[in-house]
């Protein structure tokens, strides 16, 4: 199979995008050959996979022309990444696919999504957060309280005194799978002054990252509400790939902003992985 590909990321966290606008390419788009891209050894390498494809050609109805179908990087199915979004919305504007200079609207799995490309910053409405209860969450023996914040995503966030408390996150954090049955987000913030944080993240799917964009949604959104401030209000969140401004709007709405860059395209005929016994 030969196939057009790019490579972009937001704050490091890096992604596969795959031309494919009628849906001819990839088909159903198969988690093995998701993860196989995805693979930084045996693959291109990425955190997810981005397929561009018309939201008619899925049947979905609404005013987005474009619908992201993101993977993780073990190929699994996501609601919704806010990174991989301003990655996506970099793309069309550079091919020409959509007018950047105005609003642009995406079609996800947690609905249309609007994206604003301004240079090299591009900021992304994410909707509304709802937060729900504490839990419990473990790593390398230690146990915190995690605030639940969903947006678009389940994340646990944690307040930590450092970011090495969170240990190594190679292997999945412990969760309450009663709480997050289809696994979750989690994040460890710390604070750095004033509206300003700092976090990792471990996410479903993909394992610790460089960034997050829904999770740094998540974490800003934990600690205003932890710090009772009035909205509007925007916080800075360091992630490990740089930094991204979360805003909590009057009405609510969460904006992500930051910078999103395509760094690499090509053609490819992918092969597959293939199995040798001894």
């Amino acid at each position: 199979m030969t196939f057009p590909w790019l490579k972009g990321h937001g704050t490091e966290n890096d992604f596969v995008l795959l031309p494919d606008h009628d849906g001819s390419l990839h088909g159903d788009l198969e988690s093995t050959f998701v993860a196989d891209l995805c693979d930084r050894r045996r693959g291109i390498g990425a955190d997810g996979v981005l397929r561009i494809i018309r939201s008619s050609v899925l049947g979905v109805e609404g005013d987005a022309e474009w619908f992201m179908d993101y993977r993780n990087a073990d190929g699994s199915v996501s609601e919704m990444c806010g990174n991989g979004i301003r990655v996506f919305a970099r793309h069309l504007v550079d091919a020409g696919l959509v007018d950047g200079d105005h609003p642009v609207p995406i079609g996800t799995r947690d609905g249309i999504k609007t994206v604003t490309v301004d240079g090299p910053l591009v900021s992304v409405d994410m909707g509304v957060p709802e937060l729900g209860a504490t839990s419990k969450v473990r790593v390398a023996g230690q146990a915190w309280e995690a605030q639940d914040v969903r947006t678009g995503n389940p994340h646990a966030v944690v307040q930590v005194d450092s970011l090495a408390d969170a240990g190594s996150l190679l292997d999945e954090p412990d969760f309450d799978r009663g709480t997050y049955p289809e696994g979750v987000n989690i994040e460890f913030v710390v604070r750095r002054g004033e509206q300003h944080i700092a976090m990792r993240v471990h996410e479903r799917g993909s394992g610790e990252t460089r960034s997050c964009g829904t999770g740094a949604c998540a974490a800003a959104v934990a600690t205003m509400v932890a710090d009772g401030v009035t909205r509007p209000v925007t916080y800075c969140v360091d992630v490990p790939g740089g930094r991204l401004d979360v805003t909590w709007t009057v009405d609510g709405h969460m904006v992500l902003s930051g910078p999103a860059e395509i760094v690499a395209s090509g053609d490819m005929t992918w092969f597959g992985q293939q199995e040798v016994h001894a």
